[in-house]
């Protein structure tokens, strides 16, 4: 799933607003090139910092008031679903499926479970929302409460 300005790893969360939104266009780029996450961020955010040092402040200040880094169809066009529980379920085409509660569609699906919480809980966090993790049989195995 794409990072946007709401939900994006943890350790950007420290970084500068102009900063963050420059890692998550970079790093959505290098996931949506085949590189993998674990790599993606840390250079992301090395490039991020060389692009802000370098950038006029008015180049900050228009790119901070271009649009959000997501992709349509995500969270950011249905506000309603920010406060919205997220769920991590069995995927119909296998594997599972992290999905916020009233989402169209599953915004990751993992081939194992414990992936899909993984990123369930780091969502949930960033939201301060609920996580409910279910069985294979789609019965509440556990919920994990984020609100602040």
């Amino acid at each position: 799933m794409p990072w946007n300005m709401n939900d994006y790893p943890s350790s950007l969360k420290n970084l500068d607003q102009a900063v963050r939104k420059k890692a998550i266009e970079v790093g959505n780029a290098m996931l949506a090139d085949g590189h993998d996450e674990g790599r993606a961020i840390p250079i992301a955010t090395q490039q991020a910092k060389e692009w802000y040092e370098n950038a006029s402040e008015k180049e900050i200040q228009e790119f901070l008031r271009e649009g959000d880094t997501e992709g349509e169809g995500d969270e950011s066009s249905r506000p309603e679903l920010l406060d919205r529980p997220q769920f991590v379920t069995p995927h119909q085409d296998g594997g599972w499926a992290v999905q916020a509660e009233g989402a169209f569609q599953a915004s990751d699906v993992f081939d194992n479970k414990k992936e899909a919480v993984k990123r369930g809980r780091e969502i949930a966090r960033n939201k301060g929302t609920q996580l409910i993790i279910h069985r294979q049989d789609h019965s509440v195995e556990e919920t994990q409460n984020y609100e602040r």
